[in-house]
């Protein structure tokens, strides 16, 4: 296994040398660190990568691999300062080996540390997705019932002011027949005129 690891990363200098020239290769610039796959489906993936800090670095290339094939696909792009990068047209419960390097104004670093996942089924893939579906829809659920409660106790408050309004209010209608009357009988009293010897004034005629 060792052997056939160190044949896959030979085989891949010397694609890489076909392609680029032989003085593009700068053995001061240091591989990628931390490299790592995600988004793993069927038929896609996406491989991301760090840089060692201070090196000049303009771009990047990948190489990809089926698991005991020869055959190498190389991704490679400059002037960019993305580290990650999108894997296409793989074929579902796939081995893959990817390799990544930097690029700089001098070369290409080394070959990072062979990097190997597995692609899933489309099943698998459908499968997920529905399970994240569901996750959001019980979570939209919870929060439709919390607003619900919210406007239940909001509408329940408007419906106690109402009511206290509606009581303020029959109280003060119920105490204005009594205040007319006590105007009445406050305006009689008072436009009635007194005569201490009682009966009325009759002229002669």
């Amino acid at each position: 296994k060792y052997k056939l690891d160190e044949y896959i990363k030979k085989l891949m200098v010397l694609f890489l040398r076909a392609f680029l020239p032989v003085s593009l290769f700068a053995d001061s610039l240091s591989p990628p660190v931390n490299v790592t796959i995600k988004e793993v489906k069927a038929n896609s993936a996406v491989v991301s990568w760090d840089i060692p800090e201070g090196d000049p670095v303009i771009g990047f290339a990948i190489t990809q691999q089926k698991k005991d094939v020869r055959m190498l696909r190389l991704i490679q792009e400059v002037n960019t300062t993305t580290r990650s990068c999108a894997l296409w047209d793989l074929e579902e419960e796939t081995d893959y080996i990817v390799h990544v390097q930097s690029v700089s104004m001098s070369g290409t670093s080394p070959l990072s540390e062979p990097l190997r996942f597995r692609t899933p089924k489309e099943a698998e893939t459908q499968a997920s997705k529905n399970e994240v579906t569901m996750e959001e829809v019980g979570q939209a659920t919870q929060l439709r019932a919390g607003e619900l409660i919210i406007i239940v106790v909001v509408l329940i408050m408007w419906a106690g002011v109402i009511a206290l309004f509606c009581r303020q209010y029959d109280i003060i209608k119920d105490n204005e027949p009594n205040n007319n009357k006590d105007k009445a009988k406050n305006s009689s009293e008072c436009s009635t005129p007194e005569h201490p010897r009682g009966g009325l004034l009759r002229s002669k005629v």
